[in-house]
């Protein structure tokens, strides 16, 4: 599988390219059949290699869960875990009578993608908050106290609304607005918080679906990522809980986000009109910074400001800014 494979569909490998070269979690939203799915299976095939460390580790966790193959004493790819709906709490974070890694962990160094977000229990998304801040995910029983690392890229993907056409132009869609509204607020406001990239994947045209050129293969994608997390790695050598730009905290992106004039006015402009919080202007800044570090430049212009809030499609277009 490969990203030539997707037809039309720019903007949305864009984003995920940023997404790979900043360690960054989208959630693409669009209707029935625009190709959300087949983009984020194609996601693991735009992410660096994995290093021994990281491979040692993941086959650490593959076995401890009793899902290492015979045949593969090292994993050598990075994971792609794609759960369904129907998933517990548990199943998702680890438990069990005997704890287990849950999905979050075997998705360590990996990709995690939850497909229709909004069908999952609400419980179930919530408990998934803490590993995403905290990399790590803690399961404790009366006696013994786990703790598995759960460093994974999450890839989400939703409905604009519960018949899947409210954004589609070639299809009449039956939900009234109370119906939407309800469908979207399943998805809470701390959560996506915790999504940088939120992108509209629209239905394909029927000229792209036609065209005979091929977009571009993962492998020329993946080299962009890889220069850019190179440029990361170097960044970040003295900290070593940081490995990618996602992952900073206030501190590093007061040092390396830093805007001049003009990016401060844009900045000001979109928080009003958006009214995003403080978490999400953060997240703005972080998504600069990665595309920044794509274009292999160390100051992050308006460009690049403009670029990643236009990443915020939930705050801009569904009136979600939390």
């Amino acid at each position: 599988i490969d990203f030539q494979d997707v037809k039309g569909q720019e903007h949305a490998k864009r984003a995920l390219e940023v997404a790979a070269a900043g360690g960054h979690n989208i959630i693409m939203i669009g209707p029935p059949g625009s190709g959300k799915t087949m983009l984020a299976k194609r996601f693991a095939t735009i992410l660096p290699d994995l290093t021994l460390d990281e491979a040692l580790e993941t086959t650490k966790i593959h076995s401890v869960a009793g899902l290492l193959p015979s045949d593969t004493p090292l994993i050598a790819t990075r994971p792609f875990r794609s759960p369904h709906h129907t998933i517990s709490d548990a199943g998702l974070i680890g438990g069990g009578k005997i704890p287990r890694p849950g999905e979050v962990s075997l998705a360590h160094h990996g990709v995690l993608f939850l497909d229709e977000l909004p069908e999952f229990k609400k419980n179930v998304l919530e408990v998934m908050r803490q590993p995403m801040e905290d990399g790590v995910v803690t399961i404790s029983r009366a006696m013994i106290s786990l703790t598995y690392p759960s460093q994974f890229l999450l890839v989400a993907a939703m409905n604009p609304c519960p018949c899947g056409y409210s954004t589609d132009p070639n299809h009449e869609c039956s939900c009234s607005p109370p119906q939407i509204q309800r469908y979207l607020s399943r998805i809470s406001g701390p959560l996506l918080d915790r999504i940088d990239l939120h992108i509209e994947v629209p239905a394909v045209k029927y000229k792209e679906l036609a065209s005979k050129n091929s977009g571009e293969p993962s492998a020329a994608i993946r080299k962009r990522v890889e220069a850019a997390r190179q440029i990361q790695q170097r960044r970040f050598a003295d900290k070593p809980k940081i490995h990618c730009n996602a992952h900073m905290e206030s501190k590093e992106i007061r040092t390396y986000c830093k805007i001049d004039e003009r990016g401060a006015e844009l900045m000001q402009m979109a928080i009003s009109r958006l009214g995003l919080s403080a978490r999400a202007y953060d997240r703005i800044l972080k998504v600069a910074r990665t595309i920044a570090d794509l274009e292999g430049v160390a100051e992050i212009k308006p460009a690049h400001l403009s670029e990643a809030i236009q990443y915020r499609s939930l705050d801009r277009n569904f009136g979600l800014a939390f």
